[in-house]
């Protein structure tokens, strides 16, 4: 990692590496392994590629879920994961456990018009266990782990900033 100026608190995340990690007081005090979009990097809407540049939390969903909760359109759906219901729905998109939805902070990169992260839906967001990490593969949002993402969750204030890149 590099030297860091700039708030106690940001998260960094990797796409080459498809590493996140935490930078507290210029310190990476956590990383953890992550999938990024299967389509690689981009901030075009529609693209399904996850969006470069700083970032902050814009929102926290899902506060005291229990791990595994199936979330739709940012609410409970009041389903709680499992394989079988994955074979029920082979082609849902699993947004699991908690998400911390990233808003663009740099206007014509990654905020307002067709580059906008926020109207997008990107999030960072818990994944199925059988999910590998390291590797692409979401739609263009930043998957974890469902235990690392509460971790993640309870440690991050809305505002914090995240930067992406590649």
């Amino acid at each position: 990692m590099r030297e860091h100026d700039g708030p106690a608190t940001q998260v960094e995340i990797n796409i080459a590496s498809q590493t996140l990690a935490v930078v507290e007081n210029c310190e990476t005090t956590h990383i953890f392994s992550v999938s990024t979009a299967g389509n690689g990097a981009g901030e075009e809407n529609g693209s399904f590629c996850t969006p470069r540049g700083m970032h902050i939390i814009r929102a926290k969903i899902g506060h005291d879920a229990p791990a595994n909760t199936v979330f739709i359109g940012r609410r409970p759906s009041g389903e709680i994961y499992h394989p079988e219901l994955r074979q029920k729905y082979p082609d849902r998109d699993w947004i699991l456990t908690r998400i911390l939805w990233l808003s663009g902070c740099e206007p014509g990169r990654n905020r307002l018009g067709s580059v906008d992260t926020m109207r997008r839906y990107v999030y960072i967001h818990g994944t199925p266990d059988e999910v590998e990490m390291g590797v692409p593969g979401s739609h263009g949002c930043i998957r974890m782990r469902n235990q690392e993402v509460i971790f993640l969750f309870d440690l991050l204030k809305v505002g914090t900033p995240v930067l992406i890149d590649e």
